[in-house]
């Protein structure tokens, strides 16, 4: 097991280097060339240019336990899903012990050129000018400063170089995992409690794309030349049914004492990353804008990162926390894995969700743990009140995102569908984005500590809606409302609009209608 050479701790504001022994040296060798704005292993890293260029404090990830545990930080880094390896950890200590012995050099020789320079200053004011060039100590300290000068000198272009390299490769670590987390794929995802019972039809149950288009609610079809593929359109009652559920997610929150928010759709990619998503990976499920006009502005895929960057660089009082917010915004995803669900409103580039996301202290640990599990049970309100049957799952380690500590997801039964479908998850990341942001609580001392995040889903909106129509779906293809939605909706069932559907009358059809004829004067 590697043991660092030392850690950083700030303490009141100041950093201090605590020594450690060195159980083992790295034994790798390696010829660098310094590449600014991108790291050795050629992943750019936002977060790390953002810090560079003034922006924010450097992130203080916890090296220690890094260090001290590599054999249990490999196990979690290879039970979850992703490119790193066990190798790359124990990469991530060698470069860490490497940056560590040069900081502690730099520190000692500017320790010394600090003392020669109290030396050469006492004997000037001591000595004739004249007489200097002939004092042994005098001379001695000359050539001894600048010694110490020539080694500073290439020093801290290696301090530089390891300081990069290492964020570069420690940035990407996930966080610890829970230890009654499953392990594996999605097949091991554990069943919590489920809740409610299946619908029964005495009629087969239609899927929500045929319900939508009848009852002029969605339209998806014709549209790869307006929108592109996965996109779509809601109408009528459909654009009604999606203001309803945000304004029930909304005010049942605010009701509980969650501080709502509207967030940027576009953030910096230093804000991605501090949440710990990667806007810069290879199929990346980000959109990013035109980085020739807009340099690094990305589209939200989740309210979180508007939130989070909200938090950014900044200390929550203590008689605050814990904080509870929420945002209804409109999310944006590449879902570069166009193989699945390729149709209907399951899986779409744009959509709208309302978003729960806590901030806590982290004096017990269990903190984030209790607000995860208050998060859970409001989700769980929600959807029983939306009169949905559904499931909740603890996640299994594949299913972690890199922030995750532990995650929930609650599935509904999509009876169209045949099989249940996620609508909303909530995770406890602990301390992994507070120390890649910044975010602290400040105690009644006044001392600062780094606080615990937790975000879920209030309400998908277009799974959501998925679950409405295909539950409460009649014989005679109306929708029946959920009571709880009604006032909002202003309908107690949805019924076949009054207005004629529009007609498709664009190339590549077989019986394509006449176009008008010429106007004559």
């Amino acid at each position: 097991m590697a043991t660092c050479i030392g850690m950083v701790a700030r303490v009141g504001g100041t950093v201090l280097t605590v020594l450690k022994p060195v159980a083992r040296q790295c034994s790798r060798q390696r010829t660098r060339v310094f590449i600014p704005h991108r790291f050795s292993h050629g992943a750019r890293s936002s977060l790390y240019e953002h810090v560079r260029e003034g922006y924010s404090d450097k992130p203080e990830l916890d090296m220690r336990a890094v260090c001290e545990e590599t054999d249990k930080v490999i196990a979690n880094v290879e039970n979850r899903k992703g490119d790193l390896r066990g190798d790359d950890v124990r990469n991530i200590v060698c470069v860490w012990q490497e940056l560590q012995a040069v900081k502690t050099e730099i520190s000692g020789l500017e320790e010394q050129k600090k003392h020669i320079s109290d030396t050469v200053k006492a004997l000037v004011a001591k000595n004739d000018k004249k007489a200097l060039g002939n004092l042994p100590e005098y001379t001695q300290a000359l050539q001894k400063g600048r010694e110490i000068r020539n080694r500073l000198n290439q020093l801290y272009p290696k301090e530089t170089e390891l300081d990069q390299e290492h964020y570069g490769r420690a940035l990407r670590l996930p966080n610890a995992t829970h230890p009654d987390v499953p392990v594996g794929d999605e097949s091991q995802a554990r069943v919590v409690e489920l809740v409610g019972q299946k619908p029964e039809f005495d009629f087969k149950p239609r899927g929500h794309v045929e319900l939508g288009e009848e009852l002029g609610l969605i339209r998806q079809r014709h549209l790869a030349h307006v929108s592109g593929h996965r996109s779509y359109y809601l109408r009528g009652a459909g654009a009604r049914l999606q203001t309803a559920l945000q304004n029930f997610a909304l005010d049942t929150l605010q009701r509980r004492g969650f501080i709502p928010m509207v967030v940027p759709d576009m953030l910096k990619g230093a804000v991605f990353e501090g949440c710990g998503m990667q806007p810069n990976a290879h199929r990346s499920q980000v959109y990013s804008l035109d980085q020739a006009r807009f340099p690094d502005l990305n589209l939200a895929g989740t309210g979180e990162v508007g939130v989070a960057g909200y938090f950014m660089d900044h200390a929550v009082n203590w008689k605050d926390l814990p904080v509870r917010t929420v945002c209804s915004s409109t999310c944006y995803r590449a879902e570069t894995d166009t193989g699945r669900e390729t149709w209907g409103l399951y899986r779409v580039h744009h959509f709208n969700k309302v978003e729960m996301f806590g901030i806590t202290a982290d004096e017990t640990g269990e903190e984030s743990s209790q607000l995860l599990g208050e998060f859970v049970s409001l989700q769980k309100e929600m959807f029983s009140a939306l009169e949905l049957h559904y499931r909740v799952l603890d996640m299994p380690t594949q299913e972690l995102g890199p922030p995750a500590h532990r995650k929930y997801d609650i599935e509904a039964w999509m009876p169209g569908r045949d099989s249940y479908g996620e609508i909303s998850s909530g995770s406890n990341c602990t301390d992994y984005q507070s120390r890649r942001l910044n975010i602290l609580y400040e105690r009644e001392d006044g001392s600062l500590q780094y606080a615990h995040t937790v975000n879920a889903t209030a309400c998908a909106i277009p799974r959501t809606i998925i679950a409405i129509l295909e539950t409460h779906q009649t014989k005679d293809g109306t929708v029946r409302v959920p009571r709880a939605l009604q006032p909002y909706l202003g309908l107690e069932v949805i019924e076949t609009p009054k207005y004629t559907p529009l007609k498709y009358i664009g190339p590549n059809q077989p019986s394509r209608p006449p176009r008008p004829a010429p106007k004559t004067r």
